[in-house]
């Protein structure tokens, strides 16, 4: 079966952390799934919890823990037919692992807290899971403007958000989407500044397009490397950092 999926990624560290000699805490993967449904893009981003001393280990804890509940669960059943509790299951099995984690290295779980936000895009209805900030933005096949099916989580104080670990459990929000989604982008809070108006809770329909604009050109059968090096020197672009000193993670997805 061929791919139905072009896409690219990558991840920046943001200049606060090179001033402080701390790590990209940004983590983010993709992949294709081909499932009895047809194929399911995937993608997910977590970003590590600044005041987190392990964040970058639970960042890439959460991604990979995430994705591996992803192939589990697709290879036996249909993205038609995943539920909330399906889900509870995942963030479940991500808990463990970074539990596992935390012990053997004589830590606390919220040592390791990270965000988390993806996408499962199927043939017919697609999936958003989020856990803190970052977002999804999509544009579907009926549709003209980019959509946010699930707004970004502002804790009580300012720059405070929900974390995978936070004990006893997660904010944790499953948004089902109708209808084809066409592109995709999800990103961590890093540039949420860049790309969405927070007070009308709009995604920034030029940015969103001429980011896409390149895929939409390319030849790539699936993972596009070479968009994916020019994305990450993007971010790391003087006209970015001057707008957000954070870590910064994107992927863009398009289907063909």
């Amino acid at each position: 079966m061929r791919a139905s999926w072009r896409w690219a990624g990558a991840r920046s560290i943001g200049t606060s952390h090179v001033k402080t000699g701390t790590p990209c805490q940004d983590y983010a993967y993709a992949k294709e799934f081909l499932t009895r449904e047809g194929p399911v893009m995937v993608a997910v981003v977590s970003d590590g919890a600044g005041s987190a001393s392990h964040a970058e280990f639970g960042s890439r804890t959460v991604c990979l823990t995430f994705l591996r509940a992803c192939r589990s669960y697709l290879a036996r059943s249909t993205l038609s037919s995943l539920t909330e509790d399906d889900v509870w299951d995942w963030v479940d099995s991500i808990r463990e692992a970074i539990n596992f984690k935390a012990k053997a290295a004589e830590a606390r779980p919220r040592d390791f807290a990270a965000t988390m936000v993806a996408i499962l895009a199927g043939s017919e209805v697609s999936v958003v899971i989020h856990v803190g900030d970052g977002a999804v933005a999509l544009k579907r096949a009926d549709m003209e403007e980019w959509q946010v099916p699930s707004w970004p989580f502002q804790g009580e104080y300012a720059s405070t958000t929900s974390f995978v670990t936070d004990d006893p459990q997660p904010r944790l929000v499953v948004t089902v989407v109708e209808g084809v989604v066409e592109e995709f982008a999800v990103f961590s809070d890093g540039i949420e500044r860049l790309v969405l108006d927070h007070v009308s809770k709009t995604a920034h329909n030029p940015f969103f397009n001429r980011m896409l604009a390149p895929l939409k050109a390319s030849q790539a059968p699936s993972l596009d490397r070479d968009l994916s090096a020019a994305l990450e020197g993007y971010l790391e672009s003087p006209s970015v950092c001057e707008r957000t000193d954070d870590d910064k993670s994107l992927i863009l997805g398009l289907r063909i």
